[in-house]
């Protein structure tokens, strides 16, 4: 009797200080997770939003969908344009005099791909909407639309990623936990987007740290 009380007695002393190791440890490993699956979505954000601003910038709107977008990238192209002061004599029937006019005037000078010009060779921005490391093939979703502000209307869009799924093979009570993060260090809410469908921005809603580990990179 004395042994096997003495055997179920290290049990526990096993079982506990797995629990402790496990309770140190486990934000540590969650963190380091979270922080490298994050990264690769936002840099994927940061892609939509490249292609959404040279779409609008030749559409003036942006796209609703991944196909329109993908298909401008690969095919579409910017106008590169020169603008220059210039100025003559005119006549001026109020006046009855010659006057000086001063006008501007645009030149275009040429057009450069879309594609080279935000990805040169690489051929990632075909997988635009994929999830890296989705676990069942999830879509990222991006929608466009138009908001007033100021009697005047603006084209916005946002494409988000929900935290859930980056993260579902995560211990669920540190995924409730970072789904409600309210901090300037984290990426708060629960999902990590860039844009917006109410307000006139396309910032993402990522803290900078993520802006200077893609820049070592």
């Amino acid at each position: 009797m004395k042994t096997i009380i003495q055997i179920v007695l290290w049990i526990a002393c096993i079982g506990l200080g797995y629990l402790i190791y496990n309770s140190i440890n486990g934000p540590i490993e969650f963190k380091k997770v979270k922080e490298e699956r994050f990264g690769k979505v936002v840099a994927k954000l940061k892609d939509i939003r490249n292609s959404q601003e040279a779409y609008k910038t030749v559409n003036g709107k942006y796209a609703n969908d991944f196909s329109s977008l993908i298909k401008f990238v690969d095919t579409g192209s910017y106008v590169i344009t020169q603008q220059r002061d210039s100025s003559f004599m005119e006549f001026d029937e109020a006046y009855q005099i010659d006057m000086l006019k001063e006008v501007k005037i645009i030149d275009t000078l040429g057009f450069v791909s879309v594609r080279d010009s935000l990805f040169k060779k690489d051929t990632r921005y075909k997988n635009l909407m994929e999830i890296p490391g989705a676990p069942n093939g999830e879509k990222i979703e991006m929608k466009a639309g138009i908001v007033e502000k100021s009697g005047y209307r603006a084209p916005v869009f946002v494409a988000k990623v929900s935290k859930n799924i980056l993260l579902s093979d995560q211990p669920k009570d540190l995924v409730a936990r970072e789904n409600v993060q309210m901090s300037v260090e984290e990426v708060n809410g629960p999902n990590i987007e860039v844009g917006s469908l109410q307000e006139v921005s396309t910032s993402g809603n990522w803290p900078p740290v993520y802006d200077k580990k893609e820049k070592k990179q």
